[in-house]
């Protein structure tokens, strides 16, 4: 079973990354955080992947006076998301049409979804972002919807300030990832007795609440 969840882990933290370059190819708009990434790499000239890692270990310094502990998972997903990001915008060509632009998008969308069940249905404990998000809600005694969409909102302003790219895509993601990772996590989850054998320690804190961003 560790095996497996393994397997589960690192493919859908690479499927993450490559929808994550998907979506900036498509050219239609990136969810909050990676609109902040993007409006970051614009300004440094640094590739919005290494933005991506960068801003993972960051966020995770602000998980300390929330009393949060990384998991394998969040560590594993520091790093390979921005990584496999990077691999995919090298491999992936621009479209200038719209009809090829609203497919990759709405394969991004998918793919995504189908990433984000795998990487939480592996039990690894929950990414940067999203650890952050429900960190917050536990010390402030807010609901996850509300620390998610002040965070959000907060990332969304200040990424298209820095030129990040806002679009009908970012309205698409909003609505269709939640319900999509709803739909898919039974499909991955791993059994949380099997999570427990494989890990030797309590897993019921490492599958996070399904949020609209998992990274």
């Amino acid at each position: 079973m560790l095996t497996r969840r393994l397997l589960q882990l690192f493919t859908g933290l690479a499927m993450y990354g490559i929808s994550l370059a998907m979506f900036i190819r498509a050219g239609l708009g990136l969810d909050p955080w990676d609109v902040f990434h993007q409006g970051v790499a614009g300004r440094t000239g640094l590739s919005i992947g290494v933005v991506v890692i960068i801003v993972s270990f960051l966020v995770l310094l602000l998980w300390i006076p929330l009393r949060q502990w990384p998991g394998f998972g969040t560590l594993c997903n520091a790093v390979l998301v921005g990584l496999f990001a990077d691999i995919g915008l090298a491999l992936i060509p621009a479209f200038s049409h719209l009809g090829g632009q609203v497919g990759l998008l709405a394969g991004a969308v998918l793919l995504n979804g189908i990433a984000s069940a795998c990487y939480i249905g592996a039990r690894f404990g929950p990414g940067a972002r999203d650890g952050l998000m429900t960190g917050l809600a536990r010390r402030t005694g807010w609901s996850v919807r509300v620390s998610r969409t002040l965070i959000e909102v907060v990332v969304l302003a200040v990424g298209w300030f820095l030129g990040g790219s806002v679009g009908v895509g970012t309205v698409v993601y909003a609505l269709a990832i939640g319900p999509l990772v709803q739909l898919l996590l039974p499909v991955f989850m791993v059994p949380a007795a099997h999570a427990d054998a494989g890990s030797g320690g309590d897993s019921r804190s490492a599958a996070p609440e399904p949020l609209a961003s998992t990274n």
